[in-house]
């Protein structure tokens, strides 16, 4: 256990650091940091989320039904519930509780899986069965469905944007009126400037005549634009149909997947340098909701679906839930300026928090 806090933790906890030091004194400027979270967000990471899911099979899923089931769903309703609970307890608007769900409601079980329960388990086949699962739902499933959230909140704010500005513009529009009817030399119609406005409005109404009209569909498609939603949705479906990728192909994923969780765990410490660190009330239940309330949720249904009859493999499946939070959320988070300060906080805190409550699982599980 020793060896999994000083190999695993603290070097995420040291380059975090190192990247808080950096933004600290100004090292990067921000054109730089935003294109370190691009490399990371639309290369790196796609990469590494494709090649380790393409590596599971449609047998790994198959094998035992309740453990893939229990993932699947257990996964999503607890990032859901984060994300109807951010939005309920602390007042979020959608992108920011899409955020949330992304780094309070998701395991950074691409980056720790291997790491935490290979040295406790073994590589075994079992083990590689849970970190799958669990990959496979967090980064072909939550993810987009994150993603398709923060694009519906901005498309609703668009709208009220939009329609905030046509009130005014309508509201000016009858004062004008009235300055004419009390002094006719103020008619617009005989004023350059109101023409030049005019064309320029008619020239942005043309410019968005070809957008998709449905919200909806618009932040669904604007969604899976995105190579962090496509790749690993590419991926499952290979999976699926029983593609298997020639392990010829894999050392080029693997080169460019290898920068990203450096990077990212870098890029987080910038994030957390360009906010004031925040130990509020807010950081301390997404710490305990990620550490405590998701791998306790897990342990409960997983003995009433059965699983206690393999204890090692129900405890596999409870730690790989209560790692850290995913750090593809708080990439998303500084890439698109939302809910930076809470989300660089929890991820600070939690991941400093799992050295504890790691050594509390790992006691508390085979209890039962």
């Amino acid at each position: 256990m020793e060896k999994i806090i000083v190999v695993d933790i603290v070097p995420i906890i040291v380059i975090m650091a190192l990247g808080y030091v950096c933004g600290k004194f100004r090292y990067f400027d921000d054109d730089q940091r935003q294109g370190l979270n691009k490399v990371v967000l639309d290369i790196a990471l796609p990469a590494a989320l494709f090649i380790s899911i393409v590596k599971a099979t449609r047998s790994m899923l198959a094998q035992d039904a309740v453990l893939t089931i229990l993932g699947f769903v257990g996964i999503i309703v607890m990032f859901m519930l984060s994300y109807f609970l951010c939005r309920l307890m602390f007042k979020h608007n959608i992108q920011e509780a899409a955020v949330c769900a992304l780094i309070a409601g998701s395991p950074t079980i691409g980056f720790l899986g291997f790491a935490v329960l290979d040295p406790i388990y073994g590589n075994t086949v079992s083990t590689n069965l849970v970190i799958a699962i669990i990959s496979i739902v967090v980064n072909a499933v939550t993810i987009p469905i994150g993603m398709y959230l923060i694009n519906l909140g901005q498309s609703k704010d668009n709208r009220e944007a939009a329609l905030a500005a046509a009130n005014n513009a309508r509201t000016n529009t009858a004062q004008k009126h009235a300055d004419v009817a009390v002094d006719p030399s103020k008619d617009p119609s005989k004023d350059k400037n109101a023409e030049i406005m005019v064309g320029t409005s008619s020239n942005k109404g043309k410019a968005s005549h070809h957008k998709i009209k449905n919200p909806n569909i618009a932040a669904l498609v604007n969604a899976l634009e995105q190579p962090v939603c496509w790749a690993p949705l590419l991926a499952i479906v290979l999976v699926l149909i029983g593609i298997r990728i020639p392990d010829q192909v894999a050392p080029t994923f693997d080169l460019i997947a290898k920068a990203n969780s450096g990077v990212a765990v870098l890029a987080a410490g910038l994030a957390l340098s360009t906010v004031k660190f925040s130990l509020g009330w807010e950081t301390i239940w997404n710490t305990i909701y990620r550490l405590l309330i998701t791998p306790a949720a897990f342990l409960g249904v997983g003995l009433l679906c059965g699983m206690g009859h393999d204890i090692t493999k129900l405890s596999m499946l409870v730690l790989s839930v209560a790692l850290p939070p995913a750090f593809s959320g708080i990439i998303i988070s500084s890439r698109y300026n939302i809910y930076v300060k809470e989300g660089a906080s929890t991820t600070a805190v939690s991941t400093v928090a799992f050295a504890v409550t790691c050594l509390l699982w790992i006691w508390l599980v085979p209890k039962f």
